[in-house]
């Protein structure tokens, strides 16, 4: 099948059959073909493709689908390299199970993402839903972040309940005090209690705050990697309060069991810029003169939260704690 433009298709399927039909569809040669799936899957498109598998590169999901932003930047990566001058064609499963509310929310936010990231590609990408497995509310939110229903061999229809990113993007954010509930025991909005180790930061306390964290991290256990991946995210957010919320804030060192949690807080932004649409989750162009501290942010950290506002800002990052770098198992 021929197709111009980027197509961004949700594949909501109940048997083996099914998901061959809805993935091999378009699948022409020419195209970069990545497929990121779980193994039984990955087996049936091997052995449905035959000789021609050896054209695709696969990919297990749980490998891939660690943590959303992470996931947008190595597709935004491989198509960088792939697709110049050639369409790439993704079948890209993510992984639902044994995930927290707050993370499932944020996963369905990158699938609404991936609507503005590659708007103006030529590339495909299907996105398929086991319905056997995946719990049904994740199914029907496929439904909204997914402009396109793939339906069968050759058959795709417009999705009713296709709903713009920015309005997505916007009900994720009402959505993250009640999320995080579970996470940090603290709702969003209310930001972290003040502890007696909280400390206070303005400008020239880059070196203290990065010692700080270093060693909050280090004494939790964390890698060497992930302590210096740490340090260079709070960095980041504690460079942007100090340009743009006021000159200083406070950062509250936590955890949870599944996370270490590192909060920048700030009373005000007295020379903010406009504020991004979707701070930090797209790639800044390569001569863009902002928008990389969140976009670095996030890359670097397992998941975001944030509440940025001209009265007081803050930003939430957390790190999977030593030995839950995978995805939990369903309860």
């Amino acid at each position: 099948m021929t197709r111009t433009g980027f197509v961004h298709q949700a594949l909501c399927y109940g048997s083996d059959d099914e998901f061959l039909e809805g993935t091999l569809d378009g699948l022409d040669s020419g195209d970069a073909v990545l497929a990121v799936a779980k193994d039984h899957n990955i087996t049936l498109l091997e052995s449905a493709l035959g000789t021609r598998a050896r054209d695709v590169e696969f990919v297990d999901a749980d490998d891939w689908y660690r943590y959303p932003s992470r996931t947008l930047g190595q597709y935004h990566a491989y198509c960088a390299d792939h697709g110049p001058d050639r369409r790439v064609r993704i079948i890209g499963e993510p992984v639902w199970a044994g995930r927290t509310e707050f993370e499932a929310r944020e996963w369905t936010r990158y699938e609404s993402l991936l609507n503005v990231a590659f708007a103006d590609s030529g590339h495909w990408i299907v996105c398929p839903y086991d319905t056997r497995t995946v719990p049904a509310d994740i199914v029907h939110t496929a439904t909204r972040t997914h402009p396109e229903l793939a339906l069968g061999a050759r058959i795709s229809a417009s999705s009713s309940r296709y709903t713009a990113p920015a309005d997505f993007y916007a009900e994720c954010d009402a959505a993250i005090p009640h999320c995080l509930k579970g996470v940090g025991g603290t709702p969003m909005a209310g930001r972290l209690p003040d502890g007696a180790d909280d400390i206070p930061f303005g400008r020239g306390r880059s070196a203290a705050l990065r010692a700080a964290v270093a060693a909050y991290a280090r004494l939790s256990g964390m890698p060497e990697q992930r302590t210096y991946d740490m340090v260079a995210a709070v960095h980041e957010v504690v460079a942007n309060a100090v340009r743009f919320g006021g000159g200083g804030g406070v950062l509250r060192l936590r955890s949870d069991p599944d996370y270490l949690i590192c909060e920048v807080a700030d009373d005000g932004a007295h020379n903010s810029p406009a504020p991004a649409r979707f701070p930090g989750h797209l790639p800044p162009g390569k001569r863009a003169a902002g928008g990389h501290g969140m976009w670095v942010v996030r890359q670097l950290s397992d998941l975001v939260a944030e509440d940025l506002g001209p009265a007081g800002s803050t930003v939430r990052v957390y790190f999977s704690r030593p030995g839950d770098l995978t995805p939990r198992p369903a309860a």
